[in-house]
């Protein structure tokens, strides 16, 4: 790839410089249709777009530059709301093509019965092209000029099924073609030891990978350093999720493994819902919760400037580019 595609970003507006990503949650949810997901829990339904552009404004206030929106097509993106809230707040944001866990299709979506080739070249037009839109219940027909810049894929309790490993090469494909980031939603149990030899079987580099969620239940510190030793990122998003932990367990899980010198592999987000982000409901923490509370936490802890700036500012720049 030449160094001028290195150094840019592809966001709902267009293309960015790397420089200009800044301060970024890499696995945000800011518009969310009402789906099947939200059958499965209220949560998972944000489609108020005032609200939404209420919530980035004030992630702005508090020193956010940027977002990643991790919802893919065909389960509820919203693309042409993304491109109206990066207008209206002037915060770059990037949008998600690939698939997320069948749990959240509907049991006859075209997305199940496609083959490896027809999903491969609908990726790679959402990367090239444009985003589709109106695919949450029919097949791909009309398209918006708004490009997806990277490539989000879920893992679920099945596991590897046939149809699984069907989604995640014709996402990985597209990976390797295009040289975007491949996030994955890791469910909690399933395999991502296994699943991370799968990618990188089909070519995928490590450099290009970020695994999700894995924080949900604290894991022994190795079971991480396993994964981190093979050069992929990973993401730290149950911040303030305290139905799982508090934000204490969460910052020892991060602070052992930048001891351990894993520091420029790891990522922070929220993975914000409904019930999380203020504009939506009060009570919530807010997307700017790891700016207003985290990172302060960090620095209580002892953790450094440039330390600080590795984790939301240097390590999202390098998996982008």
């Amino acid at each position: 790839m030449d160094e001028s595609r290195m150094k840019k970003i592809m966001c709902v507006t267009g293309p960015i410089d790397f420089n200009e990503l800044g301060y970024c949650q890499c696995h945000e949810h800011i518009m969310l249709r009402e789906g099947v997901s939200c059958q499965l829990n209220p949560a998972l339904c944000m489609d108020d777009i005032n609200k939404s552009i209420n919530e980035v404004i004030r992630y702005r206030s508090a020193g956010g530059h940027s977002l990643v929106d991790a919802q893919p097509g065909g389960c509820g993106r919203m693309e042409k709301d993304l491109l109206e809230i990066s207008r209206n707040t002037n915060i770059p944001i990037i949008a998600s093509t690939g698939f997320h866990k069948l749990s959240f299709y509907p049991h006859n979506h075209w997305i199940r019965n496609w083959d490896e080739a027809s999903l491969l070249d609908f990726f790679l037009y959402e990367i090239n092209k444009g985003m589709y839109k109106d695919i949450d219940h029919g097949p791909p027909k009309s398209s918006t000029c708004i490009k997806a810049g990277i490539i989000k894929a879920a893992l679920d309790l099945e596991g590897l099924t046939p149809l699984y490993k069907k989604l995640f090469t014709a996402a990985a494909k597209a990976a390797c073609k295009t040289d975007l980031p491949f996030m994955v939603h890791i469910e909690q149990g399933t395999d991502a030891q296994s699943l991370l030899y799968f990618l990188l079987e089909l070519g995928l580099h490590p450099s290009r990978i970020l695994f999700c969620h894995m924080d949900r239940t604290i894991l022994p510190p190795d079971r991480y350093i396993h994964l981190l030793r093979e050069g992929i990122y990973l993401e730290f998003d149950t911040i303030g999720r305290f139905k799982y932990h508090d934000d204490l367990a969460e910052l020892k899980c991060i602070q052992h493994l930048a001891d351990a010198g894993y520091i420029g592999r790891l990522l922070l987000s929220l993975d914000t819902t409904k019930t999380r982000m203020k504009s939506y409901t009060p009570d919530g923490i807010g997307l700017d919760y790891i700016l207003r509370v985290f990172l302060p936490l960090l620095k209580t802890s002892g953790f450094t400037e440039e330390e600080l700036q590795q984790l939301t500012i240097e390590n999202c720049k390098n998996i982008f580019t």
